[in-house]
């Protein structure tokens, strides 16, 4: 009695654990759909504030937004290329590492610019404009370079992979089609025919000519052939028939 107690005991606290577990898992799991949900709302607002400032506030500020928003859309789109190729190529893994490496470059200097937007000396900030326009174009050239090799290895996989499959279905149809035979080749089963020359055809013809007269003139004294017998024509109705032919007809008598 005590062991079956110790044992429902026991299946107990397994269940318990069991369901704080998938519990925590389920809380963890919808913590981080909701912290991704509004990291990208938030992403999502920022790029259409710095759209609308870039053609709303011309000068300094202007070029500051048009700034931050390149950088931000170049090293997205290089972020979504190589994480999405990960999966089937584990290549892409030191690539991932170099491009986060290059992500702290990038947000140092998004995060300098929008300090730079509430500057209020903008002569100040007009001066270092071509500074930040330099480390733009060297980390957005980097993430290209790392987008761009990450799309051609794909790519090139692609074009492998459909390489080897035409091949295979090229096979495969020449296999389906093995009954095919080219036109004018000689069946391999067909007796040779031997030609014959005139003169074998002249002595064949006089040995003939010599057998019938002998028969002849055998035929003089011995005894009398018997008549050959008559060839009678076959009943339709005793005759083999085969699934593509139509059953014979019979035709009626009439008495």
């Amino acid at each position: 009695m005590e062991a079956a107690v110790a044992v429902f005991g026991l299946l107990f606290v397994l269940f318990v654990l069991a369901g704080v577990f998938v519990t925590v898992k389920a809380v963890k799991a919808a913590k981080a759909g909701v912290d991704r949900t509004v990291a990208q709302a938030r992403r999502t607002v920022e790029d259409t504030s710095l759209r609308a400032r870039q053609f709303a506030q011309p000068g300094v500020v202007g070029e500051l937004a048009q700034l931050r928003l390149s950088l931000r859309t170049s090293m997205r789109a290089t972020q979504e290329a190589l994480h999405s190729g990960s999966p089937e190529d584990a290549s892409l893994s030191e690539a991932i590492g170099l491009f986060e490496r290059l992500s702290v470059h990038g947000h140092e200097l998004d995060d300098e610019l929008k300090r730079l937007e509430r500057e209020p000396d903008r002569a100040t900030i007009a001066a270092r404009l071509p500074e930040f326009r330099e480390r733009l174009e060297r980390i957005t050239h980097s993430a290209e370079s790392l987008r761009w090799a990450a799309r051609d290895r794909a790519r090139k996989f692609a074009d492998d992979d459909l390489a080897s499959l035409t091949d295979q279905i090229d096979v495969e149809s020449g296999a389906l089609r093995h009954w095919t035979r080219a036109e004018g080749a000689a069946d391999p089963l067909a007796e040779p025919v031997q030609e014959r020359s005139p003169k074998q055809g002249q002595g064949r013809s006089q040995g003939q000519a010599a057998g019938q007269a002998s028969a002849g003139s055998d035929h003089s004294w011995g005894p009398e052939s018997e008549d050959p017998p008559a060839i009678t024509a076959r009943d339709p109705r005793t005759q083999p028939s085969y699934p593509w032919q139509k059953a014979p007809r019979t035709e009626e008598t009439t008495t």
